[in-house]
């Protein structure tokens, strides 16, 4: 796991703001404040903080920092392929925007879908906009987490390619300016949070799998 402060792809951003920051600070006292804050803003969206995931073997974790919006039980028909639980989740451009693996498993599914960028706390954004499927296979069931773009975040990055192996927590992509993470869960998994709760990717447990009606880490 990377323990960089900034995101990868934040350098090609805040590296020319920073440049006309020192800029703005040999030519105006006026201006020199106000791209030091964008610069400071620039730097804050990007940062990319370590994530310590909870022990345990089988517990699922949130895809991202954020509040969550909607959990309903849903058909899902590009990986699942069958009834799942899908969690909602809303990123303010003040969240960290890293999206982080939820389980262990291989990446056997992706799929980029171009779409709108309706504001991402649309409930027809999940369908109009333009997102990222990505298809996790675990010892205990399928997950998929879908990146989102939003009418300011208009580039969704991911890290991992078809045949990756993932950890807990793991970054595995992020979504510039604003968005929104879904997943979807096997329909036997033990939820834990509710809607309105804030959760933090690669922390928070989302839920837990279960074997025989009973939490396999109980």
């Amino acid at each position: 796991m990377k323990k960089i402060p900034i995101a990868g792809p934040g350098y090609q951003y805040l590296i020319p703001v920073a440049l006309i920051t020192l800029l703005a600070y040999g030519i105006s006292g006026y201006l020199f404040p106000l791209f030091l804050l964008f610069t400071l803003f620039v730097a804050f969206f990007f940062r990319d903080p370590v994530r310590k995931p909870p022990g345990g073997n089988d517990l699922i974790l949130a895809p991202a920092d954020g509040r969550i919006v909607k959990i309903e039980k849903v058909y899902e028909d590009n990986f699942l392929q069958g009834e799942a639980i899908k969690i909602r989740i809303f990123l303010s451009i003040f969240d960290v925007h890293i999206n982080r693996s939820p389980f262990r498993g291989t990446i056997p599914f992706q799929q980029h879908i171009p779409g709108r960028f309706l504001p991402a706390f649309k409930e027809e954004a999940a369908l109009e906009n333009e997102r990222n499927l990505i298809g996790i296979l675990t010892e205990e069931g399928r997950i998929l987490v879908v990146q989102i773009a939003g009418k300011v975040a208009r580039r969704i990055v991911t890290w991992i390619k078809t045949g990756d192996f993932v950890e807990p927590g793991m970054p595995i992509g992020m979504i510039k300016f604003g968005s929104c993470t879904e997943i979807y869960l096997p329909t036997d998994v033990i939820i834990n949070v509710k809607e309105g709760d804030r959760v933090r990717g690669g922390e928070t447990i989302l839920g837990e799998f279960q074997r025989d009606g009973k939490k396999i880490n109980s």
